[in-house]
C-alpha cells in the first residue's frame, strides 16, 4: 500500500524525520564470532546524543548477555522462581558473560566503567558533564561469550548454529531517570533508538539472515563478512544456520525473511498467505517503514499461539492456510510492532499486546468467521457434543484470560511485564488487552478504534519519546462516547466485570429490566433480545453502579441476555439470561456429558468420566467420577466417585463439596467451606469411612510472583470402622473417634531455597498433642543440596493405651486417614516399604518405634553426585514410664523426583549395619506418587 501525503504532511514528516536524525545515537560495531570458542571480539564506537533536559556525568548501558555469566543473577533468580534449575546448575562453559577491555572516549583518554553490582547493566562516568544535545564518541573493546541456547533459545545451539539477540551493548534510556532493567527472559529490552551499522565476520558454512538491511557481503577462505544496516532500530537480531532455510518474499519498499513453512502446505500457497498478511498489517496498521521483516521460526516459538494449536502436528485440527496464517500473523506483528512502537516494554507492553491481538481478533473475523476454536475435531462424533467444540476461534482469549481471573491471580494491564506471574505475562494479560480492544470497538461502534491504532501507529512509530498516554489521547479524539471507564477501570485495575439480569417485567409493547452490577466495576454492558435463537435488539447500557431499572421497547423477544457475543470478558456469564415464557421455562436444563468441557452458561453441566484407584485390600476400584468444575475455576464444585471393589465386593469411594470465597489479591484471599467423606478399606473385610467439614483461609504476599503461601485450616475428622471378627483382638481402640484439628501452615516454595513450617493441635476424647514441622532445602553455588527437616511433637494428654494414635518414627499409623498408603496395614512385604516422609522422618524400621509422650527428630540429605545423596536422620523419643532414647540412621537415598519418586537404601542405624543383613531386601523404602492431581502439579506450578 502507497500512502498519499498533502504537502503540508510532507513537510511534517521531514521535520520529524530531521529532527530524529539530529539527535539520533550512532552506532558502529565490528564483530568477528570464532565458532570455536563461541566467543565474539567486537569493537564498538557509539555516539552517545544527550537527549535529556538536563547535563549527564554517568552513563548506562545495558550487557543482557551478561545475564548469563553466574548464578546470582536476575535471570537466574527468576528461573528458580519458576522451578527452573538449568541455569544455576549448569558449567562455567556453558554461561554466557562479557569481558569488557576497555571503554576510552573519542581523544583515547580511558573511563571508568563498572558493573552495577551483580547487574548486567553498566555505567560509564564520563570526565565531564555531557549537556543537553550534545554529544560524545565512546569506544567499547570487549569480548562475548555467548551462553548455551537451551537455558532461552538465546546463544549457541549446539550442531544447529547461533540465535543473538540483546548481543552487544546498548544505551539505556533516560527519561526523568534512569531506566535500569535486567535481562529476565522477557524479550523486553528498553533501549535507545540508534543507526546502527554492525560490521560481522562468521564461519563460511553458516547461513545468516537478520532484522536489519544488507549493506554488502563478501566471502573469503574460511569465514565470511556482512554488513547490516538499521536506521532507528533498537537492536540487531542476528540468526545463523546450518542450512539455508530462510526465503525472502519481496514486495513494493519491503522484504520478509522468513523460515516459517508448513510441510503441508504447498510453498506457492504460502507465498499468497504471506501478501495477504502483509497487506492486512499495512491497511489495518501502516507501511512499515524498514526495508526487511524478520519473521522466524524462532521468534514464534518464543511467543506461540497457546492453546489447541500447540498439540502435535500430527493431530493438529485445523487446515494447513489458517494455522499457517494465524502462526506467521503472530510472529509478524510481534516484530512489526516491537522494531517501530518504542514504548517501554517492561512498563507499557499492554500497548503492543492490545494492538496485536485485536488485529489477530480481526483478521479471524474478517477471512475465517465460521473458524471453530477444535477446528476438524467439531465435526467428529463424539466431540461435537462439547461446548469447547462449538466455540469460535477467538472465544479463546476470553476462556484463557478468565482462566487467571478465576483463579484470582489476575493482574492490571498495567502492572510491570517483570511483577506479572508467568501465566499473566505469557497469556493471560495479552488476550485481555486485545479482548479489551474488541469491546471498547464494538461500545464505540463504526470503526473508530480502527482509524485510532492507523493514527496512532502514522504519528508515533519510530519516535524515540512514546506512552501509553499518547495511545490513550489518540483513542479519545476518535471516539464520540466516554471512554475513561476503558483506561481507568478495565486497563488500570484488576477489578473484575460481572452484571446480571435481576428481574424482568412484560407488557404487550415493554420489557423492563433490573440489571445488578456485581462487582461494581462501572463498564458498560450490551443487552441482546432473542427471537427463537435470532437476534432482534441490541442495547447498550452504562453508568450502573449497582442496580438500573431499564425499559425498552417489545419486539418480539422471547429472551433476553447481557453480553450474548460474549465481546465482554466477563467473569460470570452463566446468569445473564431470563426467558419472557414463564417461570418454568427460565430454569436451565440439566447436561450431562463425559469428561471436563468448557463453561456452558446455558446449561447446568455434570461431567463424568470413568476412572480406577487402587489399594491392596479393594484392589483396583473402577468407578465413575460426576463433578460440576469445568476448565474454569467455580466457587461451588462438587466431586464425587463410587467405585467398586472386586476384592471386597461393596461400593467405595470418595464425595467432596467444596465453596471457595476470593477475597483480595494479597493478604486474606481466599476463604474455602467444605465437607468431605470417603470410604474404602484398611484390612480385609475391615472398612474406615470419614466425614470431615473444615474451614480454611489463605494468605498471600503483595508480590504475587513469590510461591509463599500460608493456610489456616479447621477441620473436625470423624472416623468409622466396622472391624473384621478375626482381627477384631488386634485392635485396641474404639472403633469410631473425632478429632478436632487445627494446622497453621507457611510454605515458600522454591527450587533454590525452599522453605516450610507447620504448627498442628489435635484435640479427642482420649487425647490432646501439639507438633511442629521445619523443612529447609539449599541449593548451594557449589550446586550441592542440603535437605533438613525438623519434627517435634508432645501429648498434652494422652488417656490411651495403645500407639495408635502415638507419634512414630518411621511409619505413622495414619488414624486421620491423611496419607495416601498402598497398604496401610502391611508390616512386611513391599507395601510396607512406602514411606511417607511424616512424623519422625525415619527411612529404617527400629524396634519399638512409636513414641507416647513426646519426640524430637531431625533429617538430613546431602547430594553425592546428582540425584544420588547421602542421609541420615536422629532424634529422641519417650514414652510415658521410660527414658529418652537416642535413635538414629543413616543410608543413601536416590532422589529422583523430589517427593514424587525416590528410593531409600538404609546403611547404619540402631539395628547395626543394615546392608549386610539377610533381609536388606525389605529394609529399602521408597515414595511413590500415583495421583494424576499431583502429578500434574508438578507441570503445571511454573505458570501459576
Amino acid at each position: 500500500m502507497i500512502t498519499r501525503y498533502t504537502p503540508f504532511r510532507l513537510f511534517l514528516f521531514l521535520f520529524v524525520l530531521c529532527s530524529q536524525t539530529w539527535a539520533q545515537h550512532y552506532n558502529e560495531v565490528t564483530a568477528v564470532l570464532d565458532s570455536g570458542s563461541r566467543d565474539i571480539k567486537i569493537t564498538q564506537k557509539f555516539t552517545y546524543v544527550n537527549q535529556a533536559d538536563e547535563g549527564l556525568s554517568v552513563l548506562y548501558f545495558n550487557d543482557w548477555n551478561h545475564a548469563y555469566s553466574n548464578k546470582n543473577t536476575a535471570l537466574a533468580k527468576r528461573f528458580g522462581e519458576e522451578f527452573n534449575r538449568s541455569l544455576h546448575l549448569a558449567k562455567d562453559k556453558e554461561r554466557g558473560f562479557t569481558d569488557i577491555k576497555s571503554v576510552v572516549a573519542k581523544d583515547y583518554a580511558g573511563l571508568d566503567w563498572k558493573r552495577l553490582g551483580n547487574r548486567d547493566i553498566i555505567s560509564v562516568t564520563l570526565n565531564e558533564a555531557l549537556e543537553p544535545n550534545d554529544s560524545i564518541q565512546l569506544f567499547f573493546t570487549y569480548t562475548v561469550q555467548l551462553p548455551e541456547a537451551k537455558f532461552t533459545s538465546y546463544g549457541y545451539a549446539p550442531g544447529l548454529g547461533y540465535n543473538l539477540k540483546n548481543w552487544y551493548l546498548t544505551p539505556a534510556v533516560y527519561t526523568d531517570q534512569w531506566k535500569l532493567y535486567d535481562n529476565i527472559n522477557l524479550d523486553d529490552l528498553y533501549t535507545g533508538v540508534t543507526k546502527s551499522v554492525i560490521n560481522f565476520t562468521y564461519p563460511d558454512k553458516l547461513q545468516l539472515a537478520s532484522n536489519f538491511g544488507e549493506s554488502s557481503s563478501t566471502k573469503f577462505p574460511g569465514g565470511q563478512y556482512i554488513k547490516l544496516v538499521g536506521e532507528d532500530r533498537k537492536s540487531c537480531e542476528i540468526i545463523l544456520s546450518t542450512t539455508n532455510r530462510f526465503d525472502k518474499h519481496v514486495f513494493e519498499n519491503l522484504t520478509v525473511t522468513t523460515d516459517l513453512e508448513s510441510n503441508k502446505y504447498d510453498d506457492v500457497y504460502q507465498g499468497i498467505s504471506i501478501n495477504k498478511i502483509i497487506h492486512y498489517l499495512q491497511e489495518n496498521l501502516g507501511d512499515y517503514p524498514h526495508n526487511n521483516l524478520l519473521v522466524s521460526e524462532f521468534d514464534y516459538n518464543r511467543s506461540p499461539l497457546y492453546g489447541i494449536n500447540q498439540l502435535p502436528s500430527f493431530i493438529r485440527p485445523y487446515e494447513e492456510q489458517f494455522q499457517f496464517e494465524m502462526k506467521f500473523l503472530k510472529t509478524a506483528i510481534r516484530s512489526y510492532l516491537q522494531e517501530t512502537l518504542f514504548l517501554n516494554p517492561r512498563e507499557e507492553r499492554w500497548v503492543n499486546d492490545a494492538i496485536a491481538y485485536y488485529l489477530m481478533i480481526k483478521y479471524v473475523e474478517d477471512y475465517y468467521p465460521n473458524q471453530k476454536l477444535a477446528g476438524k475435531l467439531s465435526k467428529i462424533w463424539g466431540i461435537k457434543g462439547f461446548h469447547l467444540a462449538q466455540m469460535d476461534f477467538n472465544e479463546q482469549y476470553t476462556m484463557l484470560s478468565m482462566l487467571s481471573a478465576r483463579k484470582n491471580i489476575d493482574q492490571a494491564l498495567t502492572t510491570r511485564n517483570d511483577s506479572l506471574i508467568k501465566f499473566n505475562e505469557k497469556i493471560a494479560n495479552g488476550y485481555k488487552a486485545g479482548l479489551g480492544m474488541s469491546y471498547l470497538s464494538e461500545y464505540m461502534g463504526g470503526k473508530e478504534i480502527d482509524s485510532s491504532i492507523i493514527d496512532f501507529y502514522r504519528d508515533f512509530h519510530l519516535q524515540p519519546k512514546v506512552s501509553a498516554l499518547d495511545f490513550r489521547k489518540t483513542i479519545e479524539k476518535f471516539s464520540t462516547k466516554d471512554v475513561d471507564w476503558f483506561f481507568d477501570e478495565y486497563v488500570a485495575t484488576d477489578k473484575k466485570i460481572d452484571f446480571k439480569i435481576k428481574s424482568i417485567d412484560k407488557t404487550e409493547d415493554s420489557i423492563s429490566l433490573v440489571i445488578k452490577n456485581k462487582r461494581g466495576t462501572n463498564v458498560p454492558i450490551s443487552l441482546f433480545g432473542l427471537q427463537n435463537d435470532s437476534v432482534v435488539s441490541k442495547y447498550w447500557f452504562t453508568d450502573i453502579d449497582t442496580t438500573k431499572l431499564v425499559t425498552i421497547p417489545r419486539n418480539g423477544e422471547d429472551r433476553m441476555v447481557l453480553n450474548y457475543d460474549q465481546k465482554i470478558p466477563e467473569f460470570n456469564q452463566r446468569d445473564n439470561w431470563k426467558t419472557l415464557n414463564g417461570f418454568f421455562s427460565s430454569n436451565k436444563k440439566l447436561k450431562f456429558q463425559f469428561f471436563k468441557d468448557t463453561e456452558d452458561p446455558y446449561y447446568n453441566q455434570v461431567f463424568y468420566v470413568p476412572i480406577a484407584n487402587f489399594n491392596l485390600y479393594d484392589g483396583i476400584t473402577p468407578g465413575m467420577r460426576i463433578y460440576n468444575k469445568t476448565f474454569l475455576e467455580r466457587p461451588f464444585q462438587y466431586d464425587i466417585s463410587p467405585t467398586y471393589s472386586f476384592l471386597e465386593r461393596t461400593l467405595v469411594g470418595k464425595a467432596g463439596f467444596r465453596y471457595r470465597k476470593y477475597h483480595k489479591k494479597t493478604g486474606l484471599y481466599v476463604s474455602d467451606y467444605s465437607i468431605s467423606g470417603s470410604t474404602s478399606h484398611f484390612q480385609k473385610n475391615s472398612r474406615f469411612s470419614t466425614l470431615t467439614p473444615a474451614v480454611s483461609f489463605g494468605w498471600r504476599p503483595n508480590d504475587l510472583i513469590s510461591n509463599r503461601r500460608q493456610s489456616l485450616l479447621f477441620r473436625y475428622r470423624n472416623v468409622f470402622r466396622s472391624i473384621d471378627d478375626n482381627i477384631a483382638d488386634e485392635i485396641d481402640t474404639d472403633p469410631d473417634y473425632g478429632v478436632m484439628n487445627v494446622r497453621f501452615i507457611d510454605v515458600d516454595n522454591n527450587i533454590l531455597h525452599y522453605n516450610s513450617w507447620y504448627l498442628d493441635a489435635q484435640h479427642s476424647n482420649n487425647f490432646t498433642k501439639l507438633s511442629f514441622e521445619f523443612e529447609y532445602r539449599k541449593l548451594f553455588q557449589s550446586n550441592r543440596q542440603l535437605n533438613l527437616r525438623l519434627f517435634a511433637g508432645k501429648f498434652l494428654r494422652n488417656n490411651t493405651d495403645s500407639d495408635f494414635f502415638s507419634f512414630a518414627l518411621d511409619r505413622p499409623t495414619d488414624y486421620m486417614f491423611d496419607l495416601a498408603y498402598l497398604g496401610r496395614s502391611e508390616s512386611s512385604g513391599i507395601y510396607s516399604q512406602q514411606i511417607i516422609i511424616a512424623e519422625g522422618g525415619f527411612k529404617s524400621k527400629l524396634e519399638n518405634p512409636f513414641a507416647n509422650d513426646w519426640i524430637l527428630t531431625t533429617n538430613a540429605s546431602t547430594n553425592i553426585w546428582r540425584w544420588v545423596e547421602a542421609y541420615g536422620d536422629m532424634g529422641f523419643i519417650r514414652s510415658r514410664g521410660q527414658d529418652p532414647r537416642f535413635v538414629y540412621d543413616s543410608g543413601i537415598r536416590l532422589n529422583l523426583v523430589t517427593d514424587y519418586f525416590e528410593l531409600y537404601f538404609p546403611i547404619y542405624s540402631n539395628r547395626g549395619w543394615e546392608i549386610g543383613q539377610d533381609d536388606y531386601g525389605q529394609s529399602i523404602r521408597f515414595v511413590v506418587t500415583i495421583s494424576p492431581k499431583t502429578l500434574i502439579g508438578l507441570f503445571t506450578r511454573k505458570w501459576f
